[in-house]
């Protein structure tokens, strides 16, 4: 099989659809807690299907409103400026990448996955008094190189999927022997494509591999958080080989054997209640 070079991927990244404008800014100002309000209002209003899926997300028991929202203007007022965002971005990027026909790739398995990191990635990061908003965003969107590949190398997602069935080695394990490149380093490309900030970059690009000089520590969140997404086993895709956490992540936060049931209790109980409420 030929390799797909970083420069292939570049291209086909500018092919991908652009998120709405809205979305590219929360993620650009995600720790921003002075975002205006009635500017944020006007905007997601603006988009008419990102407003539709605000409002159904803002309606799920999830996220507990207690009356029926009916605008993005009481879907703030009512769940508080953080939970939007999320909301948005969530609704935003689920509707980015289309379904396809890409064998052993499971969209709502990528999303149930997706979800269950950004779950781990927030407890992680309430625990060690850190940017609850960004540790989530940066768990929704860390194996985004992902899409990227089932969407526009099917035929090679494909060949990787089949193998990592048959052999004993993590999916970023195969792609690099296969395709001489990996999602994290995809997802990277397009993380500096749509003008993530530099600190979501890194946590994207080195989630798998956090020990790496230069990272930052939101990476090493993310990294653990996938290890512990991986425990709770939430997808039906076989997980043969799931990732290795790194010993020098798990030392850095403080976890012990307590404190890590202690937050797979918490993350499960989070993830049950959210693919009850929103069915993902």
């Amino acid at each position: 099989m030929n390799p797909i070079s970083l420069a292939q991927i570049i291209d086909s990244v500018q092919d991908l659809p652009s998120l709405p404008a809205i979305v590219m800014e929360l993620l650009n100002h995600v720790d921003n807690d002075n975002l205006d309000m009635q500017e944020l209002t006007h905007k997601v209003s603006l988009d008419l299907a990102l407003t539709a899926k605000t409002l159904r997300y803002a309606n799920s028991p999830y996220y507990g409103a207690m009356i029926k929202v009916t605008t993005v203007q009481q879907a703030i007022s009512l769940l508080g400026l953080n939970t939007v965002k999320q909301i948005v971005i969530t609704a935003a990027l689920s509707g980015c990448f289309p379904e396809n026909n890409c064998k052993g790739f499971s969209h709502k398995d990528f999303w149930r996955h997706s979800n269950a990191v950004a779950i781990a990635a927030k407890i992680l990061a309430k625990r060690l008094n850190l940017n609850t908003d960004v540790a989530f965003t940066a768990g929704l969107l860390h194996d985004i190189g992902a899409l990227v590949l089932a969407t526009s190398y099917t035929s090679a997602y494909e060949a990787v999927l089949l193998q990592r069935l048959e052999q004993p080695s993590t999916q970023f394990e195969v792609e690099k022997q296969l395709l001489e490149i990996d999602h994290a380093a995809i997802g990277e490309a397009l993380a500096v494509q749509w003008n993530f900030s530099d600190t979501m970059i890194k946590a994207i690009a080195g989630h798998h591999q956090p020990d790496k000089p230069g990272l930052g520590f939101l990476a090493t969140i993310i990294h653990v958080a996938d290890g512990i997404a991986h425990a709770l086993g939430v997808t039906t895709t076989p997980d043969l080989a799931p990732p290795e956490v790194s010993g020098q992540s798990w030392e850095s936060l403080g976890l012990d054997e307590e404190s890590f049931s202690q937050i797979l209790a918490e993350a499960a109980a989070a993830f049950k209640k959210l693919q009850q409420d929103i069915e993902v």
